[in-house]
């Protein structure tokens, strides 16, 4: 059962400063919607894990061996992005779970 996510309005801004390294990106993940398109409220147990979210920042690049330049990242701060069910790792900052993944488990961007 698929459910509908919702997008958070305000961003909070972390008092931690957190900068991922090389090609990885931190992303907020969006919450779950309580109540189904049908108007059904469903239990923490039952909600699925969105599988979008909006990145909150990024590294500056993978490095590219024969040259020794950056190769910056495809996506950029605030954007939205979906990625695959178990990617990044989950970590908790300031009491909010964000995502460390990387830029290859990103699987499209949405415009």
């Amino acid at each position: 059962m698929a459910t509908a996510t919702k997008t958070k309005k305000t961003a909070k801004k972390s008092t931690t400063a957190v900068r991922p390294l090389h090609d990885k990106i931190i992303v907020r993940r969006d919450e779950a919607e309580s109540v189904t398109a049908a108007g059904i409220f469903l239990p923490e147990s039952s909600k699925d894990r969105p599988k979008t979210g909006i990145v909150e920042a990024i590294g500056d690049g993978k490095l590219n061996t024969e040259t020794g330049d950056r190769i910056p990242l495809g996506v950029a701060v605030g954007e939205r992005v979906i990625f695959s069910s178990y990617a990044g790792t989950e970590i908790k900052l300031d009491g909010e779970e964000l995502l460390i993944m990387s830029e290859d488990e990103i699987l499209a961007i949405i415009d």
